[in-house]
Parts: structure tokens; sequence; C-alpha cells
């Protein structure tokens, strides 16, 4: 009889959308027949196990979707080699009290001196706060508006990124864009402008901005709307991962 009580339990767990409830009652239920617990005290013990699993589940889902190209943390970091980057200032970012005061981040540097690391840092970080992030190289996006502009559904992505508590784009300055792909681009960072934040990482000081969005006037309104609230880094100095990659050669010579 327990036996049948037990499947038909498990079937209405999975109806209910419970898994791990399902997959523990039994589990849980001998602890409690073991300790004396009342059902109150094994009821609690269950759902606490849902919702935990429900939250990693919520978690692992919101990194899945933003789209990282990797997953890098500020412990695989070297602080130290970057001089000019605040170590508790990026930890208190990753706190992102930022994001939901809607404020901006520039990350301007030269190459190699671990702007991406630090963004998809802040980024996780934010993931693991509840909140929807996206993911882009500047190329990326801009491709990606142009193909939605295209196909006549640039409305519909323009209104899922609207819904994305922080949105990055990595490498502005890399790759020369067509002047409809910046009219695009300067169109999402404007509509973002006090309603959502933005990461930006480039290797151009905002003096040079001007060769991304080609002309003053388009360089100044959006310098204009990005910095209004905004966390700026400059991250210069030798190449952070040229750096990493000698202490790797050099820890193989060692071996």
């Amino acid at each position: 009889m327990a036996d049948v009580t037990h499947e038909l339990l498990k079937t209405q767990l999975r109806q209910l959308r419970l898994p791990t409830m399902g997959r523990e009652f039994e589990k849980l239920a001998r602890d409690a027949a073991a300790t004396n617990q009342n059902y109150a005290q094994f009821l609690l013990r269950l759902t606490e196990l849902e919702l935990a699993a429900r939250a990693t589940n919520a978690v692992a889902t919101r990194i899945k979707d933003a789209g990282f190209p990797v997953e890098k943390d500020f412990d695989t970091y070297d602080f130290t080699a970057m001089s000019s980057l605040s170590k508790p200032k990026i930890l208190e970012l990753a706190r992102c009290e930022w994001i939901t005061q809607k404020s901006n981040c520039c990350l301007i540097g030269s190459h190699g001196t671990g702007k991406t690391h630090i963004s998809i840092g802040l980024g996780l970080a934010a993931c693991r706060s509840g909140l929807r992030v996206r993911f882009f190289t500047a190329a990326e996006l801009v491709n990606r508006l142009e193909k939605e502009q295209k196909q006549y559904t640039l409305d519909r992505f323009l209104t899922q990124l609207d819904r994305v508590h922080l949105l990055i784009c990595d490498e502005l300055g890399y790759v020369t864009m067509s002047r409809g792909g910046v009219e695009l681009l300067f169109r999402v960072f404007a509509d973002r402008y006090e309603r959502g934040s933005i990461l930006v990482t480039s290797n151009l000081p905002f003096s040079e901005w001007n060769q991304i969005f080609q002309g003053e006037r388009m360089t100044a309104a959006l310098l204009d709307r990005l910095t209004h609230h905004s966390h700026i880094f400059e991250m210069n100095g030798e190449s952070y991962r040229f750096r990493e990659s000698m202490k790797t050669r050099k820890g193989r010579k060692a071996e």
C-alpha cells in the first residue's frame, strides 16, 4: 500500500511541477521519522529544497540567456596587474545597486587589459541577483539590429532588449560599422537612458568616439546620456592577457 501511495504522490508532484519534492520526499520522510519531526517540520524542509532548486535553476537560466562568451568571475582576475582599477569599487558594483538605479558603467582602456573579464563578472553578479542580462559585442549587436530591421522584426527585438536590466556592449570601437548600424546602436543606447543600465567596454577614449559614431553631434548626444549617471573606469597599461600568458609559460617551464 505504501508503494502505491508513494508512486501516486510522485505522479501528482510531477503534475504540480514540484520535481525536487518528488525526488526528495521519501528520504526526508525517513529522516523525519528517525528524528521525531512533526508534519509541519517535514513539509517545511521539503518546500525549502524545492525553492532552493528553483532558485538555482533560475540563476542558471538567466546566465544561459545572457549569452556570455565564457563565464569569468573576479576570483580569476588579478587586480594587482591593473593598478588603475579599484578592486573594492568593482566588488561594490557587483552588489548591483547601480543596475537597480539604472546607472551605466564604462570600461575604457587599451587591448588586453581585462575589460571583457570585468564586464562578464559584473554580468554574472547581476544574474545571480535576479536581474536579466544580455551580452553582445558591439559588432554582434549591430549585426543583429540590422538583421532584425531587414526582417521587419526590429521592434520586437528592441522590446526584448527593453526588458533587460543590464545590456553589455563589449568591444565598442574595435570594428567599423555602417552608418545605418551606428544609427541603430545609437537608438538602443538612447532608448535605455534612465530606463535601463548599459555596460560598455571600449579601446577608444571618449575623445575618439566620433570615429565610432561618425560625427560630433551624434557622439556628443550619446556621451551626454551614457555618462550622465555612470561609473567610469580607465584600464590602461601593460596587456593583462600578455602578463597572464607569460605566467602560464613560466609555470610550464618550471614543470
